[in-house]
């Protein structure tokens, strides 16, 4: 990128052309030596071009994300939670449901980490793979929800009228209902039924169920973003170009809903996941020979405050540090995709 100096004086004393490297300089000595990123980040970012081409949308994307520390670290621990519990048989030689009677409660050692439970079973082997009901539950809930939310928002506030009041209702409806009393009554009427041929498992009764309450906040999300695009120039020439609606949304809409449709995303999987070990904790939830950690921290519930504390401390760590980190996460991300942040 070049501009042009106007500077009298400037452009006697040189060529009168300079870099965008030069201009940042100038600026930045015009305003006393203050660092321009500190007074607006966006200005830095686009100013700051390789080989005269501006930044991409991604490369500035990213750029935002990474000055995000918590995020990349919350990133990072997410990431190790998510292979732990993917290649869980390669982390753990131990089988989580294998009894030894003759190593009951042995706390943490070199040959169980996390020490063995009441029947002697390996608690650093159970907390990995109940990482991958928990963790099922938690992205499959969220991905369900996002495309309900997605759908229901994008109708409502592209199409309006009678349709955007009737969709809203709807929604309305579904915020004000108990999701954990629903859940309950669903675990004890349809657990362990077959319908359309499946058979109903807790974690997958858990994953319908949750799907179908947690869409509301991304319908309105959605709903909200798409009203104030759907008015905008490149939205009317989709549309006196003679793109159908469904076209429009899916290829015009939806692509610039993508910010705040990753960072709710992001929430929601914390959500699911304290809902569902809220669930088991009261036993309503994953039941063996599967285990979610909140079914651990149920299954421990009598040791707090006892020498045998660790069975809880472990799983109960485990749900901590995935919500922490899916929240800091979704900070990064909104930040990231928000060119007035401030990180």
């Amino acid at each position: 990128m070049v501009f042009r100096d106007d500077d009298p004086e400037r452009e006697a004393a040189g060529s009168g052309v300079v870099t965008s490297e030069a201009l940042l300089e100038m600026v930045e000595d015009d305003l006393g030596g203050e660092v321009l990123e500190d007074i607006d980040p966006t200005i830095a970012d686009v100013a700051d071009v390789a080989d005269g081409k501006p930044l991409s949308q991604w490369r500035l994307f990213r750029r935002r994300f990474l000055r995000h520390r918590l995020a990349v670290a919350a990133l990072i621990v997410l990431s190790i939670l998510l292979l732990s519990a993917l290649f869980a048989p390669l982390i753990t030689k131990h089988d989580p449901i294998a009894q030894d009677l003759t190593n009951l409660r042995q706390p943490p050692n070199g040959e169980h980490w996390f020490g063995t439970d009441n029947l002697g079973r390996d608690l650093f082997a159970r907390v990995v793979y109940a990482g991958r009901i928990s963790l099922k539950i938690g992205f499959l809930v969220s991905l369900l929800s996002t495309l309900i939310g997605m759908i229901v928002g994008s109708i409502a506030g592209y199409v309006g009228r009678w349709v955007e009041s009737l969709l809203m209702r709807i929604t309305d409806l579904f915020l004000i209902i108990p999701g954990l009393a629903v859940l309950i009554v669903a675990n004890n009427n349809f657990r362990g039924k077959r319908i359309f041929g499946f058979d109903l498992g807790t974690d997958t009764l858990a994953i319908l169920i949750l799907s179908l309450l947690l869409w509301t906040t991304m319908a309105r999300v959605v709903r909200g973003v798409v009203l104030s695009l759907k008015e905008k120039e490149f939205v009317e020439a989709a549309r006196a170009s003679g793109a159908s609606t469904a076209r429009i949304i899916v290829r015009h809409i939806l692509p610039n809903c993508i910010g705040p449709i990753v960072v709710n995303t992001t929430l929601v999987v914390g959500i699911a996941i304290l809902l569902e070990s809220t669930l088991s904790f009261l036993g309503f939830g994953v039941q063996p020979p599967e285990v979610s950690w909140g079914y651990l921290v149920n299954d421990a519930r009598g040791t707090a405050g006892t020498r045998y504390a660790y069975l809880i401390y472990f799983p109960g760590a485990a749900i901590s540090l995935t919500l922490l980190a899916v929240n800091f996460l979704g900070d990064g991300l909104r930040d990231a995709f928000d060119p007035t942040s401030k990180h």
